[in-house]
């Protein structure tokens, strides 16, 4: 399977304009432009906590599925949110565990402007 491809195709991810940027051997990155329809602020342009949600999800889903080679729905995430993002975002997922029926990934989501770490994410994942 084209992991990045499979991301690309899925249509909320696309709406939201998120891209997996890499994804491989149980580890993915993935990137988001923030604009203003998917800010919670109409001062400012701060990503909703929907947004950065579905980036660090999609992107968790990614890792595993270059291990599995297929799709994995997800079962369970729970994420801690850091500070605000108030500009574009990117996430890195690495794969903790790989099983036949779960897998669980860590994912954090940086502010692209300086690399600070917004949102502190866990996913699991339905493998099998």
């Amino acid at each position: 399977m084209d992991t990045e491809a499979f991301f690309e195709g899925m249509p909320f991810a696309s709406l939201l304009g998120i891209e997996i940027t890499e994804c491989a051997e149980g580890r993915a990155e993935g990137r988001l432009v923030i604009r203003e329809e998917l800010s919670w602020n109409e001062d400012e342009l701060m990503a909703h906590g929907g947004v950065t949600f579905t980036l660090a999800d999609t992107v968790g889903g990614a890792a595993l599925v270059s291990l599995v080679d297929q799709p994995v729905p997800t079962i369970d995430m729970r994420i801690d949110y850091l500070s605000a993002g108030t500009g574009d975002l990117y996430a890195e997922a690495d794969v903790v565990r790989c099983g036949s029926d779960v897998g669980t990934v860590d994912v954090g989501v940086y502010a692209a402007e300086d690399d600070t770490l917004i949102a502190d994410a866990r996913g699991v994942y339905k493998t099998g």
